[in-house]
């Protein structure tokens, strides 16, 4: 019967390929388990010898302070008395009578080593294949459930959701399977291991085994978007300037690409140099439709794209295809229109800055078409630009320039505070009625957004630093105005 054990104990191992050593600790804590039932509240230890497979069992009691538990605690003087050198905490064992299984108690033992080998399991899988996470794996089909496919990694099993699959992608029972190890998650049921083909990191894996500049870091890929089973789009740069990035990537005859084209089923993979000049990238991203005008508006984060009748269809794609991983690629909002709607765009964009000019600048049409031509679109470009860009305009020198830029700032501080008056109570203050506020401060407020009494009133001093002609006393008088017009002393 030991020997027995021990075999079992060896068979049970290999085929969960865990550790004998542990399988022999579950089988130690099952017969423990079992054991209660047999004798009670006794803290019973079971241990199994390595050479012969005997299980012995013995009664575990502590030397304490105190005793609470007299049947598996004794006293210091007791302990002494077995022992001469026992100290709290010494153990002292006495071996009980083996203990006959009885069905519940052979259940009960099976569940705690079935229980012990699964956690053992689900320790192996996540220390080996956690560590692997973002590379390429392959694995055998084991089975198909609901469109979900398990794959048999070897030394564990993998799951492949049906999202996670190209489309219209199938496969059987002993199908070889190649995939991204995208997620090891560890749960209390065991550990999951999630494999994805529709993953953007599966084409960037697949041009890195490929490409073997990619491999020495001879070329990066900057920026995948992807519409798995129908296109790719790869940003890719050389660090070396003897290298075309996108010729090695696309390789002799198409070699490498086609390569890659061929494990996702025939999804086609656009291969794009990757600039730092946000319009130029996008140009290229938007291959192969042919760009007339670029218009670049950091602030939204967006960029204008103007192609002509012919090419706007391309430019946007099937079913918005082109646009939309274009825009993932760059990280742009791509606005896409054509050459004739950009140029109605434009001009309406002209007429409302000139209305806007000789409505708020003083100035006449003729002034206005000027400042239009010279790049200036709107008040907030004179307000906050170099006085030396506006003197740059023709008949202007630095005192109209300056004239002109003063014009614009109160024109927008006006509009400022005319929304937050429209947006605040009826009966509320404006800041410019505030003693000691001139439209300078009002216009220097307005920049850090406090364009209201109720705003100004909730600032500290601190926050008015750096106002130019406001020294510290004079910022917490107009704080203090400010709360006292808002009503906090009342």
């Amino acid at each position: 019967m030991s020997v027995d054990m021990m075999q079992v104990a060896e068979a049970v191992a290999r085929e969960k390929a865990v550790d004998c050593e542990l399988v022999i600790e579950a089988m130690e804590q099952a017969i423990k388990t079992a054991a209660r039932r047999t004798y009670g509240n006794k803290v019973v230890d079971a241990k199994m010898d390595r050479d012969t497979g005997e299980i012995g069992l013995s009664h575990v009691r502590t030397v304490v302070e105190e005793v609470e538990d007299e049947e598996n605690e004794l006293t210091l003087e007791a302990g002494k008395e077995l022992q001469a050198d026992a100290e709290l905490g010494t153990e002292f064992r006495e071996p009980l009578a083996p203990i006959e299984l009885g069905r519940i108690a052979a259940q009960t033992a099976k569940q705690v080593i079935n229980q012990k080998i699964r956690e053992a399991e689900r320790e192996r899988v996540v220390a080996e294949y956690e560590p692997r996470v973002g590379e390429l794996i392959t694995g055998i089909v084991k089975r198909v459930e609901r469109g979900n496919v398990y794959v048999d990694l070897g030394r564990g099993e993998a799951v492949m959701y049906r999202e996670d699959l190209l489309p219209r992608e199938s496969y059987r029972q002993g199908d070889r399977v190649r995939a991204y190890l995208r997620e090891v998650r560890n749960q209390p049921k065991g550990a999951l291991v999630f494999l994805s083909r529709a993953d953007a990191g599966m084409v960037l894996r697949l041009f890195e085994q490929e490409v073997p500049e990619i491999q020495d870091n001879l070329i990066t890929i900057q920026a995948i978007s992807r519409d798995p089973g129908s296109r790719s789009k790869i940003a890719v740069i050389s660090m070396d300037a003897g290298i075309d990035p996108v010729g090695a990537c696309v390789g002799m005859r198409g070699a490498r690409v086609q390569a890659v084209v061929n494990e996702l089923h025939g999804e086609r993979v656009d291969i794009i140099e990757w600039t730092e000049d946000p319009a130029a990238f996008v140009v290229n991203a938007l291959a192969p439709a042919e760009i007339d005008r670029v218009l670049v508006d950091e602030e939204s984060n967006t960029i204008e794209v103007a192609v002509d009748e012919e090419n706007l269809a391309i430019a946007i794609g099937r079913r918005g295809q082109n646009v939309r991983l274009a825009s993932e690629l760059t990280g742009w909002n791509i606005e896409l229109m054509t050459t004739g709607e950009e140029q109605e765009k434009r001009a309406e964009e002209i007429g409302a800055a000139k209305e806007a000019f000789v409505a708020s600048l003083d100035v006449d049409a003729d002034f206005a078409d000027l400042l239009v031509a010279e790049g200036f679109m709107s008040l907030a470009d004179l307000a906050y630009c170099e006085v030396a860009d506006i003197a740059a305009v023709e008949g202007l020198d630095d005192d109209l320039a300056l004239e002109i830029q003063k014009r614009a700032r109160n024109a927008l501080l006006d509009q400022a505070l005319q929304k937050s008056s429209e947006d605040g109570d009826e009966n509320s203050v404006s800041l410019l009625d505030l003693p000691g506020m001139t439209r300078e401060i009002a216009a220097q407020l307005a920049e850090h957004n406090m364009l209201s009494v109720e705003v100004l009133a909730d600032a500290a001093g601190d926050d008015l630093e750096g106002i130019e002609g406001l020294e510290r006393e004079a910022a917490d008088a107009l704080i203090i105005a400010a709360r006292e017009a808002s009503g906090w002393f009342e």
